[in-house]
Order: C-alpha cells, then sequence, then structure tokens
C-alpha cells in the first residue's frame, strides 16, 4: 500500500464525517425549530412537515443520479459541489419569508444533500476492504453524530434568544470547512466507461416518487376532494411501476433493481424501508410532544433530544462487536423489536413524567437506533461485487430517503387522524394525539422485524468478522474500469 493510500484511508473518513455532521446537525436543529417557525409564519405546526418533507423528497428523487455523476465527473468534483449548493442552500432557508420560499430552498438543500451523502459513502465503499467497512462506517458516523447531539440544543438556544432564520447560517463556516477538507483529502474515483444517463427512468421514478409524498403530505388536510386524491394516488403508483417494468428491460438503469435478487442486499433494504416507517416520524413528533404537548421551551426540548444521539455515538464503539458475537439475523431481530418497545413507551410520557425517565427512554432509543442502522448499513454490501457497488450504494440511499419521506408522512398523518377536528392548540388533545400515534408506529416497527428473520444465521460475516483475504475496494469499482485520479 502507497503512502498516499494510507493517507487516503487516514483522512476519508473525516472527510466524509464532516459533511454528514453539517447535514445531521441542519436535520436536527430544524426539527426544533418547527414548533418556533409555525408561529412566525403564521401556520400549524404539523403542516410544517413540508419543511422537513420537502428536504427528504428532493434528497430521494435526487439520490439516483448521484451514483451516475460520480462515475462521469469523478467523487470529489461531485461531492464538493454538492457541498457547495448545501451551503448556498442553507444561506437561501434564512432569508426566506414564507413557508412557501423555505420550502423551495429546503428542496435546494436536499439536492445538494442528495449528492453528498451517497458519493460519501461510495467513496468509503470503493477505498476500504470489506473486512475494514463495518470499522470505516462507525467511525464516520460518531464524529457525524455530534450534530444530533448539538443540533437539538443549540437549535432550542438560538430560537430562545435570537430567531429561527440563525439556525441555518451556522452551516455556512462548516461547509466551507468541509470544501477545503474534500479538496485535500477526497479521492477521485471516476468510471472509464460511465453508464449513459437513464433519461426516462429518471422522469419515471421522480415524478412518481415526488407525486406520492405530496399526496400523502396533504393527506387529511382537505386540499383535494377524495376523487382527486384517488385519482393522482393511483397515476403515482403507475408511474412507479411503469417505472420497475422500465427498468427490467433497460440496459443501464436508473436504479438497479436486480440487485434485490442478493439475500443480504434485498433484505437490509426493504426491512430497513419498513422499520424506518415506524422510526422515521419521531424526529419530528418528539418535538411537537415536548413543546406543544408537555409545555416546555424549545431549549428544553432540545436538551432532551441530547441524550438520543449521545447513546448512539455510545453504541458505535461496540456495534462491531455485538455483531461479530451474535451475527446480523440475531441482531437485527431483537433490536427492531426493542426499538418498537421504545417507541411503544413516549405513549406514557405526559405532564408530570419524572425527567429522568424521559432521558433513560431517549438513551435506550438511541442505543437501538444506533445499532440498527449500523446494521442494517453494513450487511446490504456483504455480497455486492465491488463493479455493482456504486448502483447498489444508490439503490440503498435511495430507499432509505424514500423510507424516511414515507415514514414522516405516516407519523404525521397518524397523529393527524388521531387528532381529527380538534385544535392543534389544545395541550391535552394533541398529546393524546400524540400517544396514540406512538402506539401505532411501534406496531409498524416490531413487524419489520419478520424480514430480518429471513436472514441465514452466517449472512454478513465478511464484514462483522472480517474476511482479511478480502481485497481492497480500491481495485475495481465499475466493470474493472474504475479509475484513481
Amino acid at each position: 500500500m502507497t503512502s498516499q493510500e494510507l493517507i487516503t484511508k487516514r483522512y476519508l473518513p473525516w472527510v466524509v464525517a464532516t459533511a454528514l455532521f453539517m447535514e445531521q446537525l441542519d436535520s436536527t436543529i430544524v426539527n426544533t425549530a418547527i414548533p418556533t417557525m409555525a408561529i412566525s409564519l403564521m401556520v400549524t405546526p404539523l403542516s410544517l412537515k413540508a419543511v422537513v418533507t420537502s428536504y427528504i423528497l428532493s434528497l430521494a428523487v435526487a439520490i439516483p443520479v448521484s451514483g451516475w455523476m460520480a462515475d462521469r465527473f469523478g467523487t470529489r468534483r461531485v461531492f464538493m459541489s454538492a457541498i457547495a449548493i448545501f451551503t448556498v442552500a442553507s444561506i437561501l432557508c434564512g432569508l426566506a419569508v414564507n413557508a412557501p420560499m423555505l420550502v423551495a430552498a429546503r428542496l435546494l438543500q436536499g439536492f445538494g444533500a442528495a449528492m453528498m451523502m451517497p458519493v460519501g459513502r461510495l467513496t468509503i465503499v470503493r477505498t476500504f476492504p470489506k473486512s475494514e467497512l463495518l470499522a470505516a462506517m462507525n467511525f464516520v458516523i460518531i464524529p457525524a453524530l455530534i450534530g444530533p447531539l448539538l443540533g437539538p440544543t443549540v437549535g432550542g438556544l438560538i430560537v430562545h434568544w435570537l430567531s429561527w432564520r440563525e439556525i441555518f447560517f451556522i452551516n455556512v463556516p462548516v461547509g466551507l470547512a468541509a470544501i477545503w477538507l474534500a479538496h485535500k483529502y477526497m479521492p477521485d474515483y471516476r468510471s472509464g466507461e460511465p453508464r449513459p444517463l437513464d433519461v426516462m427512468g429518471l422522469i419515471l421514478f421522480g415524478t412518481g416518487v415526488a407525486l406520492l409524498s405530496w399526496l400523502l403530505e396533504i393527506f387529511g388536510e382537505h386540499r383535494l376532494d377524495a376523487t382527486s386524491w384517488a385519482v393522482l394516488f393511483v397515476i403515482s403508483v403507475s408511474l412507479i411501476a411503469a417505472y420497475c417494468w422500465h427498468s427490467l428491460r433497460e440496459d443501464h438503469p436508473l436504479l438497479r433493481l436486480t440487485l434485490f435478487r442478493i439475500r443480504t442486499f434485498r433484505v437490509s433494504v426493504l426491512g430497513g424501508f419498513f422499520t424506518r416507517l415506524g422510526v422515521g416520524g419521531l424526529p419530528f413528533l418528539l418535538p411537537l410532544l415536548y413543546q406543544l404537548g408537555l409545555g416546555l421551551p424549545a431549549w428544553q426540548s432540545g436538551l432532551l433530544m441530547m441524550p438520543s444521539a449521545a447513546a448512539a455515538m455510545f453504541m458505535k464503539l461496540f456495534a462491531s462487536k455485538l455483531l461479530a458475537r451474535f451475527g446480523y439475523r440475531q441482531v437485527l431481530v431483537v433490536n427492531t423489536v426493542l426499538i418498537g418497545v421504545t417507541i411503544a413507551m413516549f405513549s406514557f410520557v405526559q405532564l408530570g413524567t419524572p425527567i429522568w425517565a424521559i432521558v433513560l427512554l431517549s438513551l435506550a432509543q438511541g442505543l437501538f437506533n444506533s445499532l440498527q442502522f449500523s446494521s442494517m448499513n453494513t450487511i446490504a454490501y456483504a455480497d455486492v461485487d465491488q463493479k455493482d457497488s456504486s448502483m447498489a450504494s444508490t439503490l440503498a440511499s435511495s430507499m432509505q430517503q424514500l423510507s424516511m419521506s414515507f415514514g414522516l408522512a405516516c407519523g404525521s398523518l397518524i397523529t393527524a387522524w388521531y387528532l381529527g377536528d380538534m385544535p392543534q392548540t389544545d395541550r391535552v388533545v394533541l398529546a393524546s394525539a400524540l400517544h396514540h400515534a406512538f402506539l401505532t408506529l411501534a406496531a409498524l416497527t416490531v413487524l419489520s422485524a419478520g424480514m430480518f428473520w429471513t436472514l441465514r444465521r452466517n449472512d454478513g460475516e465478511s464484514i462483522s468478522r472480517g474476511d482479511k483475504a478480502e481485497q481492497p475496494a480500491t481495485a475495481v469499482a465499475t466493470a474493472g474500469q474504475t479509475t484513481v485520479q
């Protein structure tokens, strides 16, 4: 191994972690500031889910292009451009004067993030052998989790002492630092023969997913009559089905669905999709419970979100040992059930609940979620050939963001359904609706454990136990024709 390769392996995780830190800090701060934003922009808190869902939706639609762009233009150029777009969009968010402008800026911000994290993950996969992949990804996640650790508290303090607009401006110095690090240490992988862009696939998939996410967002808000909603829903599902048909007949599809024939990849992605339907709404719903249901100020609500992030960082130190000891199948099945139980426990949080009990519950949530995501995100690559690493990373990231978008919409939709026509300003009524939503989301999460039951006992051992015979992923990336510059 050359000295340049050693330097790359030493600093690359820090480069990706810095970008992920910025993204995670931004998302957690925004969740904490939603109630204050609603007052400032004169809208209801639940209606501001568009500020969050628009960002995630943009991620889901744009991520499929990230792999193609990395192969064609190189990982370094795409990564640096993505950070620049994210930083500029953050400034526009802070300057927004109304909800539609803020949503538009968040869409642009999501586009930058869509090019940022999948390319960073792809670079990690191509640089490290499978035997080192779990350790490398955990190293990336630990510094990045400082974002969720600081985000709720920093966001709460900023909203309490300044205004919600300042929460977006703190991305500027972090973004500039990430660009400098990427320019200095990010390797530039690209394909010698990049595949053509599947324009028709992009139109079918992007339109179908965008329309479906929008329909889920407005469902129950009486902005469309039932007939129009049903017609548009059928159209969105038909577009997605048309993409599935198209991808099986296209030589270079936008997302190669045949990768789902790989059992570990299929279970990881589909199991993760259904698991995130349950947990995806928590970052949005918990601040509502703390601030509107319990009447806590934003900064205290932020403090109650910190234990979860701290526990997630702590778990990253032990995730690899637990997976090596018990295996992916046992860990994922048991841990998914524990996540469901934890979500259900939030239904007991009400006025008078001791703070220490909420803190313990948040710690448990952070531990279980962290182990779950580490497991799901790494076993996806256990049996994927290096020539398919770009497409696997793109497909896994797309499904992950879709599940987060649908999970957030699902959590908000379930809460709105339990709320009915009752006012969201009624603390008791809103808390009751949130409690019922937590129980429903918990049931969905527990049911998703059945997906992981289909894993075999030795699945993922090349990652969890370390296959020393594994060759470094830098050797090939797409059909053996990747060049490193």
